[in-house]
């Protein structure tokens, strides 16, 4: 049996390093039924040629293999669209939280989209290097991640919530044998001072005095402030102007009903009105070139465009976003409803990127899925228009001579009265009016 004392381990090196010069030797004993392994390193330059167990151990830990790595990895900012150089940092996960690979950290809010910052290996957060709400630049240091750490412990409950067992008192020397049992007394013939009162229930909370009124301030997010400067940019550089029609949907609600479940069977997708309005739109585009054109301040040029990119106005929790449709005059129904449908699913989990929402000719603005009634939209810039559609109400109309009870909806045409004369404006109103309430122009090209 081989002893661990200092000893024996100073006479079994010099007995290796007389018999020969060995560096590294490995030594498996068995000790009291467990397994002792040592690395004896024997060094020429020290009177005892080899190190402590302990010492050992330690050197063993730092060369151990991946499974035991522990390192700390530093998150940098990623790279933002070319357009875009700052944003602000909005934190989801704090110091000591364990996540897993690529799962996301915090957001990087800019001004037209959020970019999802994920870990790129699995660990504990060490460090956050940024204050939520920091502005940040690509390459910023975001956070200090160390690999192969175990999440932090959870705090341990304080004393007074901790459930203190104590030990039960001794027992007590039994009198029963020296002195009859003695009947207990009625809580009447007890003195006032021994009888335990009952605890009294528990007061309900106070309720808030009339009157009182609080406020809350929350700072405006980028995106926010992004939006209501170019609505106030449009307001001061456009000369806007708006112009209302309204539209029978009563063929075209006859046309979904018809042909919904089909539709939904062969292009797994719903059939909806959007698509209608925005083959409308394109349709009416072409027809009205200078609806779908911009002027260029800096050349003052009017800039006509042979294509038909239109901007779909998306609500979102963190504010109005515009995904683009790309060349919708050469689209179908069924095209034009998964595009959007893919693009409205990648608005609600956050994962637009600069590039779906770039550019853009044209803008439609849906308040009727909130209930609108009628409405004047903003003109989107660099844009010179955008229609505004609302909700479809039945209402009273004359057709042929006669009172009828119609499904109708109210649409609007805002646009730039510095490129747009009236007559353009409502000639291509007039346009979207005809083609919603009777697709069959569309075959006609009329």
């Amino acid at each position: 049996m081989l002893s661990r004392s200092p000893c024996v381990y100073r006479t079994l090196g010099r007995f290796l390093s007389a018999a020969s010069p060995v560096h590294n030797l490995g030594i498996q004993q068995n000790v009291s039924g467990l397994s002792l392994c040592s690395q004896l390193i024997y060094r020429k330059s020290q009177p005892c040629g080899f190190l402590a167990p302990s010492d050992v151990y330690s050197r063993r830990h730092f060369r151990t293999s991946a499974v035991y790595k522990d390192e700390l990895v530093t998150v940098n900012t990623p790279a933002f669209a070319e357009s875009i150089t700052e944003g602000d940092v909005r934190w989801e996960k704090v110091v000591g939280d364990s996540v897993t690979e690529d799962e996301v950290v915090c957001e990087v809010e800019t001004d037209k989209t959020s970019v999802q910052v994920p870990t790129p290996v699995a660990g504990v957060i060490e460090e956050l290097l940024v204050p939520d709400g920091g502005r940040v630049e690509p390459g910023t240091p975001l956070f200090k991640l160390r690999t192969g750490a175990a999440p932090a412990a959870k705090a341990a409950p304080s004393p007074a919530t901790e459930d203190v067992t104590h030990p039960a008192p001794p027992p007590q020397p039994s009198i029963s044998a020296a002195w009859p049992p003695i009947p207990p007394l009625p809580a009447s013939a007890l003195p006032i001072a021994l009888i335990k009162p009952t605890p009294a229930a528990p007061a309900p909370p106070a309720l808030p005095a009339e009157g009182v009124r609080g406020e809350n301030r929350v700072k405006m997010s980028r995106m926010r402030l992004r939006i209501a400067q170019r609505l106030k940019e449009a307001q001061i550089t456009c000369a806007m102007l708006t112009t209302f029609n309204e539209v029978d949907m009563s063929n075209i609600k006859e046309m979904r009903k018809l042909y919904k479940e089909a539709f939904l069977q062969k292009h797994n997708v719903k059939l909806g009105f959007m698509s209608a309005f925005a083959k409308a739109a394109s349709h009416a585009l072409m027809d009205q070139p200078a609806v779908n054109a911009v002027i260029d301040d800096s050349t003052k040029e009017i800039i006509y465009r042979d294509y038909v990119d239109i901007s779909i106005a998306v609500a979102t929790p963190k504010g109005l976003v515009v995904p683009v449709l790309r060349n919708v005059e050469a689209m179908n129904f069924s095209e034009i409803e998964k595009a959007i449908n893919k693009l409205g699913e990648k608005a609600q989990r956050n994962e637009l990127a600069v590039e779906d929402m770039d550019g853009g000719t044209f803008t439609i603005s849906n308040g009727g899925v909130f209930g609108s009634l009628f409405g004047t939209p903003i003109i989107n810039p660099p844009q010179s228009a955008i229609l505004g559609m609302h909700g479809i109400f039945d209402r009273p109309v004359a057709v042929n001579g006669k009172v009828e009870v119609r499904p109708m909806m109210y649409v609007a045409l805002t646009y730039d009265h510095r490129l747009i004369d009236g007559r353009e404006a409502v000639t291509f109103l007039r346009k979207v009016k005809e083609v919603v309430e009777d697709p069959r122009l569309l075959l006609l090209d009329m």
